[in-house]
């Protein structure tokens, strides 16, 4: 399997920077059997049958990018300079880790200060990543962060507009509730109050999962012999009502559905012994064709970039040649493809 084989073009003027309005007005393709079909997010319910089980993840991004300033003495007198810091993830040890703008520019123990409230200062860098110390933890770090940081949006975004106060909004899921994450987990952005309501109607059953979604859900992938690629460790949790619940659904011949690629390398998973179980820990599983899904059923899923873990997750899913043709037909339907994109079901 070489990456080659999961490069496709895309023209540029389908990379969505704005997501629909409504959220649920976005298109949806469904891939299911030998036949695609040209629909739109709002008639999903549609698309599923009662007793059908969505899976979805219910963390919550961060406003993890900071702009800020250093400062420090110099023979000339003082100097300051613009730093950009964007977080990934908090340690034991209390500090975050970042990756900064321009790095060599900043030395340890140096103070970065991004608003009133908050600063930071440089604890140490290892493999190319600063470990930051903050003047505020728990609440109050919280809080400032909020005020301080924008929305750490995705680099073929970011590459075209910088993130504003509506992507705050657009950036986030209405069910989000456990911070941590450092990118959206972007198909559950379609779903709106009134499409859940319509799906609850339909009987479509729900179950929430955490998975942390880390800044390595956008690092490419680099070796040409696929299966070598060494995936990004995020934490996630299954809990136990997650775990009875998705048993119950399958064992009654419901379908099990994760709502974007997060969810469902989430359950996997939790399911390497055959059966989902409760699961908390870091997973770095790699899904890739001739994987063995054990939970999943069907995915709805964003439009993926080229020679990425994802487009080799829902080939694993769907098969190679079964997405290179939803690709092309999507390309020349001109759906809208990644983070703030339509949206996909597919059914194997």
């Amino acid at each position: 399997m070489k990456l080659s084989d999961f490069d496709f073009h895309l023209p540029e003027d389908l990379i969505a920077t704005r997501p629909a309005n409504p959220r649920s007005s976005a298109r949806l393709l469904v891939a299911e059997g030998e036949a695609i079909s040209d629909s739109h997010v709002f008639d999903l319910p549609n698309w599923l049958r009662p007793g059908d089980r969505l899976v979805l993840n219910d963390t919550r991004v961060i406003p993890a990018r900071l702009s800020g300033r250093r400062h420090r003495d110099s023979a000339q007198g003082p100097v300051s300079a613009a730093i950009e810091a964007t977080l990934l993830e908090p340690q034991a040890d209390g500090s975050w880790t970042a990756l900064i703008k321009p790095l060599k520019k900043v030395k340890p123990g140096e103070e970065i200060v991004f608003s009133d409230d908050l600063s930071a200062a440089l604890d140490r860098v290892e493999d190319g990543q600063a470990y930051l110390q903050f003047n505020l933890s728990g609440e109050d770090f919280d809080a400032a962060l909020e005020q301080a940081g924008a929305m750490p949006l995705p680099p073929y975004i970011a590459a075209k507009r910088p993130a504003d106060e509506q992507d705050k909004t657009d950036y986030q899921t209405i069910w989000a509730r456990n911070s941590g994450a450092v990118a959206a987990p972007t198909a559950s952005l379609h779903f709106d109050d009134a499409l859940m309501a319509a799906l609850a109607e339909r009987g479509v059953e729900f179950s929430h999962v955490t998975l942390h979604v880390g800044a390595g859900t956008f690092l490419p992938v680099k070796v040409e012999d696929v299966t070598t690629h060494k995936m990004h460790a995020e934490w996630g949790r299954v809990s136990q009502q997650a775990a009875d619940e998705i048993r119950a659904t399958k064992a009654a011949g419901g379908r099990v559905i994760p709502v974007g690629t997060t969810a469902l390398r989430l359950i996997e998973s939790a399911a390497r012994s055959g059966q989902i179980a409760p699961w908390e820990g870091e997973t770095d599983i790699f899904i890739y064709p001739g994987f063995q899904f054990h939970v999943t059923d069907a995915l709805m899923t964003n439009f993926h970039l080229p020679k990425s873990t994802l487009l080799m997750l829902v080939s694993a899913l769907m098969g190679q040649e079964r997405m290179r043709s939803v690709y092309t037909h999507a390309i020349e339907q001109k759906y809208r493809f990644f983070s703030y994109g339509d949206s996909s079901l597919l059914i194997p």
